[in-house]
Formats: structure tokens, sequence, C-alpha cells
């Protein structure tokens, strides 16, 4: 579980992460550098839920060496899907984190919503929806790895 307190924001207690995958964690299917390394951490805290369409057919191999669930979007509105996720687990406790505007939902409807601003860039719906927007996936993961540093970011 990830605990963090942030004055004026409260105490938050995760204990699901739901990620993205192209554009998030991964650039034309491919996961970016590093990023293995940080979810095989953040796995022995949360639960690591990997959302996709899929676009590229890699999530499966990509994601192999690390504990997670994989959701495969098959409908025609990924948004949605994505929303229903997030309420089935739970939006209080939960974070989530992605770059593309079939994001900006589900990160609303979290507790914690981390925005992606990545080599594919990110839909401003998504980042005006966050309440923590990074340039990298790498620290996006950091924060949720490291506590205090997004306890930092959020208080008032």
């Amino acid at each position: 579980m990830i605990i963090f307190e942030a004055s004026g924001w409260g105490r938050r207690k995760i204990e699901h992460v739901v990620l993205d995958f192209n554009g998030t964690l991964a650039t034309d299917g491919l996961l970016e550098p590093n990023v293995d390394e940080r979810l095989q951490k953040l796995s022995i805290r949360a639960r690591i839920h990997i959302c996709s369409a899929d676009f590229h057919g890699t999530v499966a191999d990509q994601t192999r060496h690390f504990e997670t669930a994989l959701k495969i979007l098959k409908g025609p509105n990924q948004s949605q899907e994505k929303v229903e996720f997030v309420r089935s687990l739970g939006p209080l406790k939960t974070a989530a984190v992605g770059a593309g505007r079939n994001d900006a939902q589900m990160i609303k409807e979290a507790t914690l919503g981390i925005a992606i601003i990545g080599r594919e860039g990110a839909s401003p719906k998504t980042i005006a929806g966050a309440e923590v927007v990074c340039v990298d996936i790498l620290d996006a993961l950091d924060l949720l790895l490291k506590p205090k540093r997004l306890a930092a970011t959020l208080q008032r």
C-alpha cells in the first residue's frame, strides 16, 4: 500500500495503480527504458493494472517480467471502459496514470491522477484533470515509490 498525506489535501491510501500502456509506459509498443524495474518495485506496494487497447499487440510480452493485471480494452469507448475499471477497483484507493485523451476520465475518477507528457505528447483534457503532471513516466513512478515527494507536490 502507498500511504501519503499532504496538508490541505488529506491522507490517501493507494492499493491500486492503473496505468495506460502506449504513450504512458511505452512508445511504439515498447516499454520505456527502466520502467520495468520501477514497476517491479511498485508491484510490492500496490496492485499494478495496465489498461490498454494493445494497439501494437505487445503489451503482454512487454509486461511479462513483473506482476501486473492486464485489462485489454475491446469496446468502441475506451474512455468509458477505463473509468468503469477504476470504479470497479474503488476510486478512493486507486491512482491512475495516463497521457491520452482516453485517459482523462479515468484520471479524474481516481483519488490521484497523474498525467504524463511523454514522447507522444499529452491531451490537454488529461492534463487539466490531473493532480500531478510529469514529463517522464519514471518521474511519475518515482513519486509513487517515494510518497514524500508526492506529498510535497500536493500540499497547499
